[in-house]
């Protein structure tokens, strides 16, 4: 079975890293397998992921189709049903090799193969929530918080740092959880401050989805006084409106996050920051939506990452008044909007300036700040290279 086998992969850049390590353990499998890596955060992730599997089936029809992922961890029953499916694997196991039919000595020794795949390295340090926002189905797919030890993270870096690897990305459900249920309680600024000191020759280290409330003094100053940390936070924001907050069970408020935003970019002017927002949370109102649209252009939020709200069942946001559908979409292209001209006005802003950029497989590329470049033609991917774009095009700088 080669390890060029499909691999889909829906939701987060977890289980991106996740389906690295599949790929790798199917290249020793006996029998030909694909993969469908489902995602449950919302109810059109899990349709996605079902179409996926239907899509795989017609694809590959001599193929074992397997499922994995956070939908199939809810609801394995439901796609254990489906006729094209001939195994579910929970999260739990994902990672065994026994799941896949591969020895035990197939199992992936830095816990991804994404070097071999894509030009970052993406490297998951944590798992499952401790937490209960009252929308999120996650920590039913993923369980309690369960932390990657330094010595385990390490060695996946180096791992990939000897394939030539520029740029190390941290990944999991609640990275700024990272810690606090090893034996001797840490903080993500430990492990940040030890991967820095482990590896001086690691040109890029990059923060997944934080969330704000958790970002302790220590890894403050690392993010704004380290300058191979990437000027890019990503916050988990959901909404800039205090009520919604609170029926979300979120632990910041409104006033909370823009603090934390013009405290970062005091220290750090060039940092650019991203947001989840949900739009149309149950019980939102016109005035309440106003608030959370507003904190796009108070937190000059250029990378949003816009969820239409959805009812999870067997959450307690299910159970709330909910927004009529219709007004839902609405709202989230208002949002996606907003996003578009904070963006737009923050790209106009980096041209002529020079910026190091990470280059990807498709022509395209990246800087510290997560601007999209238009690479010259010849660029190797993997490389850094220093660009100053003359203009915009079709999003991209160039």
């Amino acid at each position: 079975m080669s390890g060029a086998e499909p691999v889909v992969t829906l939701g987060c850049r977890l289980n991106l890293a996740e389906s690295e390590a599949i790929r790798a353990m199917l290249a020793h499998t006996p029998e030909a397998t694909v993969v469908v890596n489902s995602c449950a955060v919302t109810a059109e992730a899990v349709r996605q992921s079902r179409r996926a599997v239907r899509r795989l089936r017609r694809d590959h029809p001599g193929a074992r189709v397997v499922v994995t992922g956070c939908a199939a961890t809810i609801d394995p029953a439901g796609f254990a049903a489906m006729p094209e499916v001939d195994a579910v694997v929970p999260n739990a196991a994902k990672l065994a090799p026994a799941s896949w039919q591969a020895p035990v000595a197939a199992t992936p020794t830095t816990g991804t193969g994404a070097s071999a795949h894509h030009t970052r390295a993406f490297v998951p340090v944590q798992t499952g929530c401790d937490h209960a926002c009252t929308f999120c189905i996650i920590p039913a797919g993923r369980g309690a918080s369960v932390s990657s030890p330094i010595a385990d993270v390490l060695g996946r870096i180096a791992a990939h740092l000897a394939h030539g690897v520029n740029e190390v990305v941290l990944t999991g459900v609640d990275v700024t959880g990272w810690g606090t249920d090893l034996p001797e309680p840490l903080r993500l600024g430990d492990l940040v401050a030890a991967i820095l000191r482990a590896f001086p020759g690691l040109p890029r280290l990059r923060l997944s989805s934080l969330d704000g409330v958790e970002i302790d003094d220590h890894l403050f100053e690392i993010v704004t006084g380290e300058a191979r940390v990437m000027p890019h936070i990503h916050l988990s924001l959901q909404s800039g409106d205090d009520m919604i907050l609170k029926r979300m069970k979120r632990r910041h408020s409104r006033a909370q996050a823009i603090d934390l935003v013009e405290r970062l970019r005091a220290r750090r002017p060039d940092i650019a920051l991203g947001a989840d927002l949900i739009a149309g949370f149950p019980t939102e109102t016109v005035a309440m939506h106003a608030q959370n649209l507003s904190i796009v252009a108070a937190a000059r939020i250029v990378h949003g990452h816009i969820f239409p709200y959805s009812p999870r069942p067997g959450t307690p946001a299910a159970r709330m008044p909910q927004v009529d559908p219709v007004v839902v979409r609405e709202r989230a292209a208002e949002l996606r909007a907003a996003v578009a001209a904070q963006r737009t006005q923050w790209l106009a802003g980096l041209v002529g300036a020079p910026r190091e950029v990470l280059a990807e497989r498709d022509g395209t590329g990246h800087s510290g700040e997560f601007a999209p470049y238009r690479l010259p033609p010849g660029t190797v991917a993997g490389r850094l290279v220093t660009l100053t774009p003359q203009k915009i095009s079709e999003g991209l700088l160039a």
